[in-house]
C-alpha cells in the first residue's frame, strides 16, 4: 500500500538513508535541502560535504527507491555537494578563503608522495571540487616539473602573487620563483618565513581543498606549516619498506605532538599486478602501510600499486590520472581521494557539532 504523497512523507521516507561515516541519516545531518512536489512528480536536493563522496551513486539511487515506493511516477534526486570548513582556531589566518588546508608528508624521501599529491589534487578536482595544490617542498620543489609547467612564471595582482593553473588546479611553488638550476641555502628561520609567504602572499581565493605537499621528514617546513595553518589534517605516504615504515611511525608522532589531526596513510608502490597474468604480489617485505595506520589507530586511505608509468608520467609533467585515466592506479587513486575527502568531511561534521 502506498502511503501519502507529502512533503513530510519524503522526508519520513529519506530517514532511511544513513550516511555510513556519520551514522545518522540524511534529514537530520541537514543534507535534504529542497522538495518540490507537483502531482505524482517529486524533485529533491540532498547536498552532500564533498563532491567526492564514494557512496554518492548509492546514496542517491537508494533515495529515489525510497520516494518511488511513496507511489510517485517521476522522481527526480538531485545529488549536490558543500564542503564545510574546519580549521583549527588561529589569531592570524593566512589562507581565509580555504576551507580545507591538508599536509600531505613523509617521514623519508623517494616514498612517491609529491607523485601522490600531484595525482591526489586532480582526483579531487576532477570530481567538481575546487582544488590548490602549494609546493612547500623549499629545498626539492618538483611539482612545477610534474604538472609539465615548470617554464611558467606566476603575475601578481593587487599586490598578490597568482597562482599557476594547470588541470583545473591552483598551483603555487618555489620553483616557480627560482631561475633554472637556483638552489636555495636557508635555514631554518627562512623556511619558516618562506612557507608562511607561499601561503599569505598568494591569491588562493575560496578553495574546498588546498593540498601542501611538505618536503621529506621531521624539520623546520612541517613544523612551520603545522603552527601557521589551520590545518585540517595531514596525510602520511609510506612504502612497504622497513626503514619507510620506522621513519613514518616518528611523524605521525610529531604530528600528534603538534595537536594536528591525522587523517590517514597512504601506502605508495604496494603489489605489483603482472601485466601478462594479473596476478598481485608485493614486491617489498616491510610493514604494509595498513598495518602501520592499524599500529596508529588512524584510517588508512588505500594502496597505489608498483608501476613504473605511475611516476614516469609525472616526470614527463602528464600525472597519471590526465594520461591514463582508465588505468588501475588511476582508479585507485580516486577512490583514495573519495576517502580522503570522506575523512576530512567527519572532521569538519564533528568539529562543527553535527
Amino acid at each position: 500500500m502506498k502511503g501519502p504523497m507529502t512533503e513530510e512523507a519524503i522526508l519520513n521516507a529519506l530517514r532511511n538513508v544513513q550516511d555510513p561515516d556519520l551514522h545518522r541519516d540524511i534529514v537530520a545531518l541537514g543534507f535534504v535541502k529542497n522538495v518540490a512536489i507537483e502531482e505524482r512528480r517529486a524533485r529533491v536536493t540532498i547536498e552532500l560535504t564533498t563532491p567526492a563522496c564514494p557512496v554518492k551513486d548509492e546514496m542517491k539511487a537508494q533515495a529515489e527507491d525510497l520516494i518511488r515506493g511513496l507511489g510517485f511516477s517521476e522522481v527526480e534526486v538531485e545529488m549536490t555537494a558543500r564542503v564545510r570548513a574546519s580549521k583549527g582556531e588561529r589569531a592570524e589566518d593566512l589562507i581565509p578563503g580555504v576551507r580545507h588546508a591538508i599536509a600531505i608528508a613523509s617521514g623519508k624521501g623517494g616514498v612517491g608522495k609529491s607523485t601522490i599529491s600531484v595525482n591526489l589534487a586532480i582526483a579531487l578536482a576532477q570530481s567538481g571540487a575546487r582544488v590548490g595544490l602549494m609546493d612547500a617542498d623549499v629545498y626539492g620543489p618538483s611539482v612545477p616539473m610534474m604538472m609539465g609547467c615548470g617554464d611558467e612564471r606566476p603575475l601578481t595582482a593587487n599586490e598578490k602573487i597568482l597562482p599557476i593553473t594547470r588541470f583545473g588546479i591552483k598551483l603555487m611553488s618555489l620553483g616557480f620563483l627560482l631561475e633554472p638550476g637556483q638552489a636555495p641555502l636557508w635555514r631554518g628561520p627562512m623556511v619558516a618565513g618562506t612557507v608562511k609567504q607561499l601561503l599569505a602572499d598568494v591569491a588562493w581565493g575560496e578553495l574546498d581543498y588546498l593540498l601542501v605537499d611538505l618536503p621529506p621528514g621531521t624539520g623546520d617546513a612541517p613544523m612551520s606549516l603545522a603552527q601557521l595553518v589551520p590545518l585540517t589534517g595531514v596525510v602520511l605516504v609510506t612504502t612497504p619498506d622497513p626503514v619507510a615504515a620506522d621513519i613514518a611511525s616518528k611523524s605521525i608522532i610529531l604530528f600528534r605532538k603538534l595537536n594536528t589531526p591525522m587523517l590517514g596513510v597512504v601506502e605508495n608502490m604496494g603489489s605489483f599486478v603482472c601485466p601478462g597474468c594479473g596476478e598481485a604480489s608485493r614486491i617489498f617485505a616491510g610493514r604494509s602501510g595498513e598495518d602501520l595506520a592499524t599500529d596508529h589507530g588512524i584510517p588508512f586511505l588505500g594502496s597505489v600499486p608498483l608501476n613504473g608509468a605511475v611516476s614516469q608520467s609525472t616526470s614527463e609533467g602528464a600525472p597519471i590520472m590526465i594520461t591514463r585515466p582508465e588505468s588501475l592506479e588511476a582508479e585507485v587513486l580516486r577512490e583514495i581521494a573519495g576517502n580522503l575527502a570522506r575523512q576530512t568531511s567527519i572532521l569538519a561534521m564533528t568539529r562543527n557539532g553535527s
